[in-house]
């Protein structure tokens, strides 16, 4: 007997055709993937080249920077804050000290103040030029990258001339800094300025409009003004979509309000524009060094009417004992801050950096909240990467410049 064989008609092929078109395809973007930085893992369901779902995933390192900040002094935890935006440390540092010496309701000398000034923009350009070289990287442009890490080394060797250490600083104290400036430092970073400037013109004209390049970023990962707002983007990813929230300006700190700089906004919110107003703050960075050196006045670098909260001088400890004993305690039990809570932000490289310190007394605090930029900026990947090529993934994670030492902290 003949086996009878039904063919389907056009109707029932064209749906199945249709329906294996819109299949769509889990795929893993990291934790071990170059572009992200890091270890974050990005859960993609793609359609084809198509995403239409991105689902960040963080908790790879496991760091619980904030539980440990509870069971140690506040000058031990100075070293944790090197560790969160690892490529800024000395800005971390900063923004540390101040949100402690608010609840202690101490205030540092000027020379101090003006230090901290000098230090944290030049952590703002040394931060800056990796995000710039690693986002070179991402979209094809090498030179880019040996460019701007032959002027970080430079950067590196001041830094390690200031603190001892080319990395992780630790330079920052509550209620001062660790040591004055080393003689003729002032006029070494000036020389490093002076031949930064051009060398930042040449790095930047090979971007500004190079078609491979203004091909991977211009109108790609476009962030609307409502939405950057709405999602609590801070730092040059806010800015580049038309938000001119700067902290130095808007809630000036350590002096800012007496130094003369322009807060870069972009036009379009895409990639591009997050990379020029990063490009942009770099100059506007190294005017404000030329002027904090210019205005830094003489005396002490620390708050020494702060008894029990800044250690005093070696001088002093040798030759007395009660200022050995102050010392003694201070080293032991940490500085004694007052009963209290403060949150401080300060405006980092990558965005706003907070610290809420909440305080029952003594030498430890008995809670510790970080807001992390880098954390909040990318919340809004979901919503970002949407109808995005897979291609563009790697543009738009480096134009957000994000490190994720900070994000699982």
């Amino acid at each position: 007997m003949a086996t009878e064989f039904a063919f389907p008609d056009s109707a029932a092929k064209n749906a199945a055709a249709a329906e294996s078109q819109n299949e769509t395809m889990s795929l893993s973007m990291g934790p071990s993937h170059p572009s992200t930085h890091g270890v974050l893992r990005l859960q993609l369901e793609v359609d084809g080249e198509v995403i239409t779902k991105a689902d960040p995933v963080l908790g790879y390192l496991h760091r619980g920077d904030e539980k440990i900040a509870e069971n140690m002094t506040y000058n031990q935890f100075v070293p944790y804050t090197d560790r969160l935006d690892y490529l800024a440390p000395l800005a971390n540092n900063v923004a540390y000290a101040l949100a402690v010496e608010k609840l202690a309701g101490i205030e540092v000398p000027a020379r101090c103040a003006g230090i901290r000034v000098i230090v944290s923009e030049l952590a703002r350009i040394s931060s800056h030029l990796m995000g710039l070289g690693a986002y070179g990287i991402d979209v094809g442009a090498w030179t880019v990258f040996l460019y701007t890490f032959t002027e970080r080394e430079k950067l590196y060797t001041l830094f390690e001339e200031l603190t001892g250490a080319r990395f992780t600083t630790s330079y920052t104290r509550i209620g001062g800094v660790a040591r004055d400036l080393p003689n003729g430092w002032t006029d070494r970073v000036l020389a490093f300025c002076d031949q930064f400037l051009p060398i930042l013109e040449e790095i930047l004209a090979l971007l500004h409009r190079n078609k491979i390049f203004l091909d991977r970023t211009a109108d790609v990962g476009v962030i609307s003004k409502e939405d950057a707002i709405a999602y609590g983007l801070t730092g040059p990813n806010l800015r580049g979509s038309g938000v001119a929230l700067d902290l130095r300006k808007d809630k000036p700190y350590s002096g800012y309000e007496q130094y003369d700089f322009d807060v870069p906004v972009g036009t379009k919110g895409d990639c591009y524009d997050r990379y020029a107003c990063r490009g942009e703050e770099m100059r506007q960075s190294v005017r404000i060094v030329r002027q904090a050196i210019a205005k830094l006045p003489g005396g002490e670098v620390v708050a020494r009417d702060a008894r029990r909260i800044v250690a005093p001088s070696k001088d002093k400890v040798l030759t007395s004992m009660e200022e050995l004993i102050n010392n003694f305690m201070i080293t032991t039990e940490g500085p004694q801050i007052r009963p209290g809570e403060a949150y401080f932000e300060a405006e980092n490289p990558k965005g706003i950096l907070g610290f809420y310190v909440v305080s029952k007394g003594g030498g430890v605090p008995w809670r510790m909240k970080i807001r992390s930029p880098s954390f909040c900026n990318l919340s809004i990947l979901p919503k970002l990467c949407q109808g995005e090529y897979i291609a563009d993934v790697v543009s738009i994670l480096g134009s957000f410049d994000f490190v994720m030492g900070e994000c699982d902290r």
